[in-house]
Formats: structure tokens, sequence, C-alpha cells
């Protein structure tokens, strides 16, 4: 058994579910972040991993061949060269409201928490509702201009691939205590 990142409590060592890993890394994040633990924070590779993300793939690549979206892409970057094309879509199992539109021009200097704001106001999401945007498989910070999430996660196509999910999506947890 392995010490909990927070030095409280058993750690838990396999999750299977992608969106509970990522609640699990912005908890330790947070609690670290917040100053509810003394000592430096654990460094990115001892967070719980997120890579089953990278399972989800996009439905806008599954509906549109790779060269009609290069091709969009570098058309949309050469006629409005200070935006940023983005795809948002939404977690398949997540139960926050679809978007209607998928397609967006970011405004190069607009902050991801602005951009939060824009889908939050799409799919109408009441304030006290939580919404989590990811890029790449990561939490991009909310004061991350967009131009450089744009420049760091942008796909070979060209597009930024953004989802999203509310943390009401896991249902129930079946986690086993674990004894030293």
């Amino acid at each position: 058994m392995h010490r909990c990142l927070v030095g409280v409590g058993p750690c838990i060592n396999h999750v299977d579910s992608p969106l509970l890993s990522i609640t699990l890394n912005l908890f330790v994040t947070s609690y670290f972040l917040l100053g509810r633990h003394s000592g430096p924070p654990p460094p990115r590779s001892a967070l719980i991993p997120t890579h089953h993300l990278a399972m989800v793939r996009s439905k806008f690549k599954d509906e549109h061949p790779f060269d009609k979206r290069k091709a969009e892409a570098e058309r949309i970057r050469q006629k409005y060269s200070d935006r940023i094309p983005v795809i948002c879509e939404k977690v398949e199992k997540s139960d926050i409201p679809t978007i209607d539109k998928k397609k967006y021009l970011v405004p190069a200097d607009l902050t991801v928490g602005q951009f939060v704001y824009v889908i939050r106001k799409r799919i109408k999401l009441s304030p006290e509702k939580a919404i989590f945007i990811f890029v790449d498989d990561i939490l991009p910070p909310t004061a991350a201009l967009m131009s450089a999430i744009y420049e760091e996660h942008k796909d070979e196509d060209g597009f930024l691939y953004i989802m999203y999910a509310s943390e009401n999506t896991f249902g129930e947890l079946g986690f086993e205590e674990l004894s030293e």
C-alpha cells in the first residue's frame, strides 16, 4: 500500500474512471495550492494519471476526414490570423448539457477562464454547477491565454480540441478500503 499524496488515509493505486482520475488530480493539486498542506506540492508525475481521456476521441474527427479538417483550419488561420480555430465537445458520458455548436473562432487574447464562461452561457449551465475543460488530457490554467494553449496543444490538423465535463458524471463509486 502507498501513502496518499496528501498524507492522509490510503492511496488509490488504480483508477478506472478517466473523469474520476482528473477529479482526484484537481483535489490533490488544489489541496496543496490552497495551503491545506505544508511543504511543496507533489510533482506532476506523482498525480494520478489522466491518460484515460486519450481514449475519448473527438466526434468531429470521426465525422470529418483529416485532409478536410486541415484545409479548413489553414483557411481559417490565413483569413483570421488573430483567431484560434477551436473544436469544443462534451465528454460523452458526462451529464452536462451538449453544446449547440462545436466550432469556434476564439480571439487569441481570450483567457481559458473567459472561454469557459462562453461555454457555460452556450449550454445554459446554472452557476452552482461545475464545469471542467480538458485539452490533451490536462486541465489548462484559467488565466492562460488561448493562444498559448493553442501553440502548445494544437492538433496536427490545426484545430485545438477542447473537451468539457461536469463533476457529476461519475455516479456511485465503489472503492474498497485499503489496509496497511
